[in-house]
């Protein structure tokens, strides 16, 4: 019996469509369910593993860079085994990685199951991805790309909270284990609904170490660069400087290498197409601005307004809410033939009004003000995501949409660790200059303050202090308000430069081409 060659839209039913794409789904949102989950886990693996918050954190570490490192590698991976076996083989692989991860009985082994992890995890978004955009008419990619936006935009935005419940009500442990079910039935559905298209023809060509060996270094040193940095104090420590200069000096030697080589294994002359090239520095900023927001929102919360944990969680789902809500509406109105441009323009600015709206928050805020902030933003993404997805790789012939998944999906997790990596810093370094200003306005002749200094230190002597106690007890709650006053205000001012970043890289929209719905390739 003749196996079918494809399920590409020159002759598939609508339904073997809808049926690739659960199948693509439940793969590609295990991967960024547990990304996101296991960041919450962090505290409780460290007690349960003997081991200091710091070196806890290399369990994010190893697996974001094995991660970034696979990932603009996956076309060529799949142009040598084939896309359907490159699936299976990752899907099959986390899961199995994750089951290790979570008997993982020292943090040694689970750093390193974590790397195994990563390699697996950096596969499954460009694939998915890539197939699902070879399955689906040019015409009807909104709505294959308004499915995949729902998990990419939405996983992150949740899973803090699955994360969170799984941690507290049972073991970090089952953070791991739950993706092995997932994996099962996604590792089930891609081998009976996905298949190779017929242009995708496996190559023997050999390997190139060289390439691959500076891709590898550089790409591994910039993510520890970025994910450590801050907590190294940057390039005051001489490992983060050394790193920065490893990464600068490979990754500008491979891009020249890629360039100059006749069979490259990162297809970067694909930038060469204005559309996809606008594409790319739109992602790196939208992901920046995305996950720097989704950095600073739990923190604002917990940090300032004493949210416990799982609360935080539940009031960040809104934007995620209201993103999965009008994904589909914007998929429509591209199958409607909307002007794709026009939608993510508009999108952008509706995003860049709710991250504006939350730089009016106080310490006074509840949790229903952070309600309609979200709710703006969410709205906005929806619209961002979807012809983003769709117009970036609509001048890419179908036989190169691997390597352009793939270098789209290393510019997602570059921006994302920018965005987490800068957002961090600057809110340390402007917490430190509202703090010297607020500070230097502490005048003790200001009728104000010694108002205020006065009326802390009678409550303090009321509470039964004597004078010199209840004075000194009134001088560090007052500095306590200059230090959150400085918190608010540079939490504040982070949001209005997310804001402002939305609105610099909206014109980009208008570099890109109309789509014209035509096939190719």
């Amino acid at each position: 019996m003749t196996k079918p060659s494809s399920p590409l839209n020159d002759g598939s039913p609508s339904v073997q469509r809808w049926l690739v794409t659960i199948a693509v789904m439940a793969s590609v949102i295990m991967e960024l369910v547990d990304t996101s989950a296991v960041n919450v886990s962090i505290p409780y693996i460290a007690g349960n593993l003997s081991a200091t918050i710091d070196e806890a954190t290399w369990v994010l570490t190893s697996y974001l860079v094995s991660n970034a490192v696979v990932l603009p590698l996956t076309g060529w991976l799949a142009s040598r085994v084939g896309r359907k076996r490159l699936l299976t083989t990752a899907v099959a692989g986390f899961a199995v990685s994750s089951m290790l991860c979570g008997v993982a009985p020292t943090l040694t082994l689970l750093i390193l199951c974590r790397v195994l992890q990563g390699a697996f995890g950096g596969a499954l978004q460009p694939t998915t991805r890539a197939i699902l955009l070879e399955t689906f008419p040019r015409e009807e990619r909104g709505k294959a790309m308004a499915v995949w936006g729902v998990g990419i935009v939405v996983a992150p935005i949740l899973a803090p909270v699955l994360g969170g419940w799984l941690t507290t009500d049972h073991s970090w442990r089952w953070v791991f284990f739950i993706n092995f079910p997932i994996g099962i039935t996604g590792f089930t559905l891609v081998n009976l609904y996905v298949f190779d298209p017929p242009y995708l023809r496996r190559t023997t060509r050999r390997i190139d170490y060289w390439g691959v060996g500076m891709l590898m270094v550089g790409i591994g040193s910039l993510q520890i660069v970025l994910d450590k940095g801050q907590e190294a104090d940057w390039f005051g420590s001489r490992y983060i400087v050394v790193l920065t200069v490893v990464a600068a000096v490979c990754i500008s030697a491979f891009i020249v290498w890629e360039l100059l080589a006749s069979e490259p294994m990162v297809h970067l002359r694909l930038l060469k197409y204005r559309t996809f090239g606008a594409g790319i520095v739109l992602s790196l900023v939208l992901f920046f601005v995305l996950y720097g927001s989704i950095l600073l929102l739990p923190l604002f919360m917990q940090e300032l307004l004493n949210f416990p944990a799982i609360t935080a969680g539940i009031w960040n789902s809104p934007r995620g809410l209201a993103t999965m809500a009008l994904m589909p509406v914007a998929g429509i109105l591209i199958g409607r033939r909307w002007d794709m441009r026009a939608l993510l323009f508009a999108g952008i600015l509706v995003s860049a009004a709710g991250v504006l709206t939350l730089s009016f928050l106080s310490l006074n805020a509840g949790p229903w003000n952070f309600l309609w902030p979200q709710i703006i933003m969410g709205a906005g993404l929806a619209f961002v995501f979807v012809p983003f997805s769709t117009i970036t790789v609509d001048p890419i012939p179908n036989e190169e949409m691997g390597f352009a998944t793939s270098i789209t999906g290393l510019t997602r997790n570059l921006g994302a660790s920018f965005g987490i990596a800068i957002a961090a810093t600057l809110l340390q370094r402007r917490d430190q200059v509202h703090q010297s200003r607020l500070v230097a306005h502490l005048n003790p002749m200001n009728p104000r303050m010694s108002n205020m200094v006065a009326a802390l230190q009678a409550r303090f002597q009321q509470g039964g202090y004597d004078l010199s106690s209840a004075s000194h007890r009134a001088m560090a709650s007052l500095y306590s308000m200059v230090q959150h006053q400085a918190s608010v205000m540079s939490y504040l001012d982070e949001f209005r430069i997310l804001a402002a970043l939305f609105v610099l890289v909206a014109p980009l929209v208008w570099i890109m081409r109309k789509p014209q719905f035509k096939e190719r390739g």
